[in-house]
């Protein structure tokens, strides 16, 4: 009889026994699994993988790598180098020197107006006095900006505050060092923008590029004389602000100026007159001001306004500024509430006894314009504060006929004005 349960020694050899049996097994399996890949690897993987050496051995190529194959940082920091390195040839130092008293200290005699009785009672023994004194005169450096090169037979532009002392003396400095003297040509009467000449031949310039599809963000290179001391200074930044309207002073002189570009790019006393750049190396504006007691605010003449009045000097050797001949206040909602108008933009033409609304024998007196007529566009552009009258007539040119839409007791009227030159007592 056949016993079915086994003892318990029995059944560990069995375990044993069977363990063994399948670790033979997988190792025969693994065994050959792994002879049968590396059979396939050798017939098939390692030619693709492994190529045998051959008698013209092939040349290896290093794989770039992603930050070589694409890398912003890198490509704005080329693109920032090449764009100074276009420009900076033709950007110069401006240097502003004027005759100034020469004070020295010199003795005095407090009581010299005394009578002589007085004098003799001190004796040799008197104490000597000095009082500040002229004695005769210097010429000194004063004060800097900067500007750039737009012919190569020395026109400049610059700012009209760097050289609006007509008894101070203007000296350029060239990118390579050299020193010129230099005539200030022409001054712009609303804008501040001067053009200068220096007796020279083959000079670098600039290339003048466009400010009339210009991006918040855009990236934007500043040069200039900072402080009047550091030439060629760089500073990089970005467009901040466009349109912006304000207030500058300095050099005695304080003006309105429109439509200007603001920038963080740092825009320091001196960098005055010296080019904005984009990252192609093109002026896209003039540097004009900055903001006292603030970081990173500083402005900018857009390109566009400044062409005409270089061509205009190329041609006639002086500034030739279009005018219409009104005086005007800007409509926005609080003046328009306030004097009860009936539109909330445009120019209503006032003035008062001494400065009248429409100037005498101007072509908007010729063309029949009143007091009180509101200009609501010009060659169908509206007139708003970011895009005033007088910005929009710097667009056009002297002999040129615009056309007005304005509102005259409530009713609309189309008026047409060809466009004078501007009078230089205004």
């Amino acid at each position: 009889m056949t016993n079915k349960f086994q003892s318990p020694k029995t059944k560990t050899i069995t375990i044993i026994a069977a363990v063994f049996l399948v670790g033979v097994l997988i190792g025969v399996a693994g065994s050959v699994k792994a002879n049968v890949f590396e059979d396939f690897y050798s017939r098939f993987l390692k030619p693709i993988f492994q190529p045998e050496a051959t008698s013209t051995p092939v040349q290896e190529q290093s794989q770039p790598t992603a930050s070589e194959i694409y890398s912003p940082t890198v490509d704005y920091e080329q693109a920032v180098i090449r764009a100074v390195e276009q420009a900076s040839p033709a950007v110069v130092s401006i240097i502003i020197s004027k005759y100034v008293p020469i004070i020295e200290q010199c003795p005095y005699n407090p009581f010299s107006d005394l009578p002589e009785e007085f004098q003799q009672f001190f004796g040799s023994e008197f104490p000597e006095f000095y009082a500040p004194c002229e004695k005769g005169t210097k010429l000194q450096e004063v004060g800097g900006g900067s500007g750039f090169i737009v012919t190569n037979d020395g026109m400049i532009v610059t700012n009209k505050h760097v050289v609006s002392d007509s008894s101070a003396s203007y000296t350029v400095f060239t990118n390579d060092g050299k020193k010129y003297d230099a005539e200030v040509l022409a001054k712009h009467p609303s804008l501040d923008l001067a053009i200068i000449k220096i007796n020279a031949s083959g000079l670098k310039t600039v290339k003048l590029g466009s400010s009339s599809n210009l991006k918040l963000g855009q990236s934007v290179i500043a040069i200039g004389n900072a402080l009047g001391e550091f030439r060629d200074t760089v500073s990089v930044g970005v467009i901040s602000g466009l349109a912006r309207n304000v207030v500058a002073s300095g050099a005695g002189l304080s003006e309105k100026l429109e439509n200007l570009i603001q920038t963080d790019a740092a825009i320091n006393q001196g960098n005055s007159g010296g080019p904005l750049l984009n990252l192609k190396g093109e002026v896209i504006g003039i540097n004009v001001a900055m903001v006292s007691g603030a970081q990173s605010i500083g402005f900018a003449i857009p390109i566009s306004q400044v062409e005409k009045a270089v061509e205009s000097v190329k041609t006639s050797g002086k500034i030739s500024v279009p005018f219409l001949g009104v005086r005007y206040l800007i409509i926005n909602e609080e003046i328009a509430k306030a004097q009860n108008l009936p539109v909330n933009y445009g120019a209503l033409i006032s003035g008062g006894e001494e400065k009248p609304a429409v100037i005498k024998n101007s072509a908007a007196e010729k063309a029949g314009l009143k007091a009180e007529d509101i200009i609501l566009e010009l060659n169908g552009e509206k007139i708003t504060e970011q895009n005033s009258l007088g910005l929009l007539i710097q667009k056009h040119s002297v002999a040129e006929t615009i056309i007005l839409k304005v509102l005259r007791d409530n009713k609309k009227i189309e008026i047409k004005a060809t466009l004078e030159e501007r009078p230089k007592e205004l």
